[in-house]
């Protein structure tokens, strides 16, 4: 009888508590899952997110999806190559997703919320106001376009290590995008240059524009009072101090001040800090080479990359290096 109990509970122990161990052990989704609970919900459509609305000043409740529809709308344009529209819905949805992360109780710029509806966030256009904007053929050829991208990518992240990225992305990058701590004074591993090449076709890959001698001065000396530029003596001035390798001006020495490149861009509203200033005559003129801050994926890049045959995964993992690009719904 005793050789026999100890047989029954060998039985037992093979047959039920061990297999309960082994599972329970081996589960490959515990403590992997790099998204959290809440965002988990906000993924399937179970919660909302808060999203401050800069036209209205009011806070407004939105499921993720949707509101990524109006994000891609609003940030690439609906011509573009589908599997560019979709890399474009994954970044949005990441960088979302993570701000609602870091920003729960809100951001410091929009206490109600962790996102708005501004380029501060990510821009976004509700369909009626996107009808208003393109007329309603745009919104019957591109509305279907934009909502398959994001439809089709549904629950879909880009992860570093386990964590959710810091997805940023611009327009276009001039053929090199930047290393983000050359703009944002943070180095992140994924955030690195790249080559982007096939941006040509890009509105303001390239662009100019001239002001007058006496008007550029007068600028310059907003920023530095009292500073004294003439014509012969600009070039002594007005010096570049420091440039990334991709040929963005990170600073400026304007007589004895060092003055950001990227304060002189917003000064002059310039599309990128790669940019040159000429003496021409009585005018001045600044040329500049890409559009946006650099960082990240460039959109017209990625059109470019789609184009060729590139997929969704293949830009995103291009632009941010050593990533996984996962679905979590």
């Amino acid at each position: 009888m005793k050789n026999f109990a100890v047989y029954v509970i060998f039985i037992l122990f093979m047959t039920i508590l061990l297999p309960l161990f082994l599972v329970k052990g081996c589960n490959p989704d515990r403590e992997e899952k790099p998204i959290k609970n809440a965002q988990q919900k906000i993924i399937a459509g179970e919660e909302l997110i808060k999203v401050y609305n800069t036209k209205t000043g009011d806070t407004e409740e939105m499921e993720l999806e949707e509101y990524l529809k109006g994000v891609v709308a609003a940030e690439m344009p609906a011509a573009f190559h589908i599997e560019a529209l979709k890399a474009q819905a994954i970044a949005a949805r990441t960088y979302a997703l993570a701000r609602v992360e870091r920003f729960a109780e809100g951001h410091i710029d929009h206490i109600t919320a962790p996102l708005c509806t501004g380029v501060h966030c990510q821009a976004y256009l509700t369909l009626e106001e996107l009808g208003q904007v393109h007329g309603q053929d745009w919104v019957t050829e591109y509305w279907p376009k934009i909502q398959q991208a994001v439809d089709e990518t549904k629950g879909m992240v880009v992860t570093f290590e386990g964590e959710l990225i810091d997805a940023m992305y611009h327009s276009s990058s001039g053929g090199m995008t930047e290393d983000s701590e050359n703009v944002f004074a943070t180095a992140k591993p994924y955030l690195r240059s790249v080559s982007s090449p096939n941006e040509e076709s890009s509105p303001k890959f390239k662009s100019s524009f001239t002001m007058s001698f006496n008007d550029f001065v007068k600028k310059i000396q907003e920023m530095v009072p009292d500073i004294e530029i003439t014509k012969k003596n600009i070039t002594q001035v007005i010096k570049v101090a420091d440039k990334s390798e991709t040929g963005r001006i990170k600073k400026l020495m304007i007589g004895d001040k060092i003055i950001e490149g990227r304060d002189f861009r917003a000064a002059f509203n310039l599309n990128s800090t790669n940019f040159k200033i000429n003496l021409i005559g009585d005018s001045i003129e600044i040329e500049t080479l890409g559009n946006g801050h650099g960082v990240g994926m460039s959109q017209w890049g990625a059109n470019a990359m789609a184009k060729n045959g590139s997929s969704y995964e293949e830009i995103l993992k291009h632009y941010y290096l050593g990533v996984e690009v996962m679905r979590y719904n």
